[in-house]
């Protein structure tokens, strides 16, 4: 059965007018989940990401520090939701304003938002709360297409779209889908087993490459 480590991109630029690319943390933390990996030996037969910069650039960096070169394929399944055209719809606010008028305002009404998403509550959307679902699992389908026992795969995607993934993987509510999104950490992962056309968790969200007194400063969200 392959092994997939289903990456949450690094920090990215929250608040700022280019939330899409790593911040100086980002590049670190997505750093040091590549030494983390090559102190494990590992060396990836596939490496699949999203089309979002983010996501690309956290890639490179785990690649880089492995010294592993290898064609990074992308499929836009594995991308983010839209999050500024939802959180609009539901509040009509710009979210960059709303993020710089109060923090913790602003993740209650995205909270709601998401909710309303799922229950089919909003309008003029890019995309459904179902063909989310939908892409996110052909993208998982399709990264494991004819692979070996004993592949590694690595996928670079984000937040919602792990959280969306795993929910229907273990057959979960849009409520529990949301939750694992909003606590997921940046450059976070899960290892997943692939094989008989199914997926099994092994685990969720871990950050062994942060979880040490001098980098506790670097486990971010956002």
């Amino acid at each position: 059965m392959a092994m997939i480590f289903l990456v949450r991109h690094a920090q990215a630029s929250f608040g700022t007018s280019d939330y899409d690319r790593l911040s100086e943390l980002g590049h670190r933390q997505a750093r040091w989940l590549g030494e983390y990996f090559a102190e494990r030996g590992l060396r990836f037969s596939r490496v699949v990401t999203g089309t979002l910069r983010r996501q690309r650039e956290t890639a490179a960096n785990v690649l880089d520090v492995l010294g592993q070169q290898i064609d990074v394929q992308t499929h836009a399944g594995l991308d983010e939701y839209h999050a500024e055209p939802m959180f609009r719809a539901h509040t009509g606010v710009n979210p960059i304003e709303a993020q710089r008028a109060d923090y913790a305002e602003y993740w209650r009404q995205f909270r709601s938002a998401m909710l309303a998403w799922a229950a089919d509550g909003l309008t003029g959307l890019p995309e459904t709360w179902g063909e989310f679902g939908q892409r996110i699992d052909d993208a998982w389908t399709q990264s494991v297409h004819e692979t070996r026992r004993d592949d590694n795969i690595l996928l670079v995607s984000s937040g919602g779209a792990i959280g969306r993934g795993v929910a229907q993987m273990l057959g979960a509510p849009a409520s529990v889908a949301i939750e694992l999104n909003l606590q997921f950490r940046n450059s976070g992962f899960c290892e997943l087993i692939a094989g008989g056309g199914k997926f099994r968790m092994l685990s969720f969200n871990v950050i062994p490459h942060l979880e040490r007194e001098d980098r506790r400063h670097a486990i971010t969200f956002a």
